[in-house]
């Protein structure tokens, strides 16, 4: 598959660059997708929740009534979970979520979910660019030229870049990421990929 190659004002440069088959054109797995997603979303969790178990509830351990012929349910102290204000039975504990996906299955992922962006024309190649200093407001000019100012964007550099990182942290829709540290969530969480020449090939290196 080819695309062509746009500079930074939206032109076409006239070149052509051809995205790797046994990347951008394999047919997608949707189950590996779903387990790297799974895992990645289950790592942003911080598993520091806690409620007070019956124990750990301040209050009397006086017993409140007789065990039998009450006519209620059994409860002993005032922090039973019978109670309002008592004690939760089996309730949160801090807790790490973390569990392991095969290195294969994320890399099957990756190239799934550039496929289906393949698939959808979401690719857009534009030359390599920097920024001498950070302005939110050339960023923005580059997002009109493309034409891509109603999408929600990935820019995939090769590597890190702050003029470029901090020209665009406070715009809503767009998302930067590194090539070799592209991941399946944000490839899929975005409308539309813009990818620079040398991450093209970093992305190749990576994945091939």
């Amino acid at each position: 598959m080819e695309v062509n190659v746009l500079n930074i004002k939206g032109e076409d440069t006239g070149r052509k660059v051809t995205l790797n088959e046994s990347i951008f054109g394999i047919e997608p797995n949707d189950h590996a997708i779903y387990l790297d997603v799974k895992q990645f979303l289950a790592n942003q969790r911080q598993g520091t929740h806690k409620a007070k178990e019956r124990s750990e509830v301040s209050g009397s351990t006086r017993k409140l009534g007789r065990q039998k012929g009450g006519g209620g349910a059994r409860r002993g102290d005032i922090n039973s979970p019978v109670l309002v204000g008592g004690g939760r039975v089996f309730g949160p504990r801090p807790r790490d979520y973390w569990f392991k996906v095969n290195k294969k299955v994320k890399q099957l992922a990756r190239k799934s979910a550039l496929s289906y962006k393949a698939q959808e024309n979401s690719i857009v190649i534009v030359e390599d660019f920097a920024m001498e200093a950070p302005k939110t407001k050339e960023f923005v000019a580059i997002i009109n030229n493309l034409k891509l100012s109603d999408k929600k964007l990935l820019f995939v550099l090769p590597e890190a870049n702050k003029n470029v990182y901090l020209s665009a942290r406070n715009l809503q829709r767009v998302n930067m990421a590194i090539a070799s540290a592209l991941n399946t969530y944000s490839v899929l969480n975005a409308g539309v990929l813009v990818v620079t020449e040398n991450s093209l090939k970093a992305i190749d290196e990576t994945l091939s």
